[in-house]
């Protein structure tokens, strides 16, 4: 393998200290953190202010929320107990979990335990927020699904990111093993790894320097801190607790990158089960959606798979990269949402000027195309868009319908405050793929591409499926 030279790890470092300095003043991202780990090197580039509110400088070991970057950690525990042969996952979810159900006749009975790791399972609780803490917060959960979410698809019908899933796999991984999930991930995977700094609740957090997530005022467009510093406990294996610093990604990143083996020596996984999770278990084949593995999302480049997943906690915005081929782990966290384009630019800019990758141009120029089968209404747990034709471009409007109060305040406070957007158009691309109005088409080369939005299961000249984000909303 080809080892990364001191000149060159100085010019990554310096190149990302600008980019991330640049970047903070001209987007209002209070602080920022980042590491990349390539061929037996390491660097932590930390730059501005943690919390505004107290001015806490961003270090280099501060710490904060993994968001869903915790869904591989999850995974990676499920095949830590198909290898003790505590879990199989071709067995059903109802197995081990007897009381599951949904909201839809029959539907849990149909799940295996690899649809929940895989985003094929069709759980439509993508914005279910049940508001429990403590030891039963997970079985709280699953109970509640039985009365408020039902389906969007059959099993491995499409492919649907499902925090549900996670979660359900979390309080799977609870009942076979005898332990909170919360236990589990500080022995099975912060121990092993080496994720020293580590921990799963607000109350490890405050003990040492944590950053905080912040929302730009819409006054005065200045930062200001997040009134929310964690989702609730039921959402801890989807990504809404654990917390952790970039040297903890770099080693969790470089387990993986070893064939399951952390930096210490000690096997958190076995080199088949490591190799599955890299295996496409479903391909949207569309550029929007990148076919997926167990736990992470297969992002191609050109001829180069990165490894990745990015996590949302309120206010910040984290990502988690490996590229197997060149031997790198990159990883970032950010406190204001906006920093998802700092991660996109300096992960291709590690790719195309360090690594050398070319990154193909993914969509190609606009082109004439029938609006009319993708106009209509889509709906999934508490949201419905509307779309429709204006001045020849699809327009979608965006409409949160709360379930009750304590999930209207919990996703108003990991939102920022509001919950309503104004009207987005979109221009077509090719039949079922349309990008937002506005933007160049290379800036979807990267790991920006989720914001196209596909559409699919054209039946009777009507698409049944929105795709946006990675997640489905169904024809209403």
């Amino acid at each position: 393998m080809l080892r990364m030279n001191t000149n060159a790890l100085r010019t990554v470092e310096a190149r990302i200290r600008d980019q991330i300095a640049a970047s903070c003043e001209s987007d209002n991202i209070p602080g920022f953190v980042a590491g990349v780990h390539h061929a037996g090197e390491q660097i932590v580039v930390a730059h501005g202010t943690a919390n505004v509110a107290t001015g806490a400088p961003m270090l280099d070991d501060t710490g904060f929320l993994f968001g869903s970057v915790t869904k591989v950690m999850t995974t990676t525990l499920v095949l830590r107990q198909v290898e003790r042969g505590l879990l199989d996952l071709d067995a059903p979810v109802v197995k081990y979990l007897p009381d599951f159900a949904l909201d839809s006749p029959g539907a849990a009975d149909k799940l295996l335990v690899r649809h929940l790791i895989s985003h094929t399972n069709g759980i439509d609780a993508d914005l279910y927020f049940p508001d429990a803490k403590g030891r039963d917060a997970l079985k709280t959960y699953v109970d509640g699904l039985a009365s408020n979410c039902g389906t969007l698809f059959e099993p491995d019908e499409q492919l649907s990111y499902s925090n549900g899933g996670m979660i359900v796999a979390g309080r799977l991984l609870e009942v076979v093993t005898g332990l909170p999930f919360h236990d589990l991930l500080a022995h099975e995977i912060y121990g092993p790894v080496g994720m020293k700094d580590s921990g799963t609740s607000a109350e490890q957090a405050i003990l040492r320097s944590t950053a905080v997530g912040h929302f730009l005022d819409p006054e005065t467009m200045t930062a200001k801190p997040t009134t929310m510093f964690t989702l609730p406990d039921t959402w801890g294996p989807a990504g809404g607790t654990p917390i952790g610093s970039v040297a903890d990604l770099l080693a969790f990143g470089r387990t993986h990158l070893a064939g399951g083996v952390s930096p210490s020596g000690v096997r958190v996984l076995s080199a088949e089960s490591t190799a599955l999770m890299r295996q496409v278990a479903y391909d949207m084949e569309s550029p929007n959606t990148p076919p997926m593995g167990m736990g992470w999302v297969l992002y191609p480049f050109g001829d180069t798979t990165v490894l990745a997943m990015s996590g949302a906690s309120p206010g910040g915005v984290s990502i988690l990269c490996v590229v197997p081929e060149h031997d790198l782990v990159f990883t970032a966290f950010g406190n204001n949402p906006g920093a998802i384009m700092l991660h996109d630019q300096l992960l291709r800019w590690l790719l195309s000027e360090h690594l050398g990758v070319r990154i193909p141009t993914l969509i190609t120029e606009p082109e004439d195309v029938n609006l009319t089968p993708y106009v209509g209404t889509y709906r999934s747990n508490q949201l419905r868009i509307e779309v429709s034709i204006v001045d020849g471009r699809l327009e979608e409007r965006t409409t949160y319908e709360p379930a009750d109060e304590s999930q209207e305040r919990i996703f108003t406070e990991f939102a920022g405050g509001t919950t309503s957007a104004p009207p987005q158009r979109y221009v077509p691309i090719r039949p079922g793929l349309f990008a937002p109005a506005g933007y160049p088409l290379e800036m979807f080369d990267g790991y920006l591409r989720l914001l196209l939005v596909s559409y699919h299961d054209v039946r009777d000249g009507q698409a049944r499926f929105r795709n946006g984000g990675g997640r489905l909303t169904r024809r209403a």
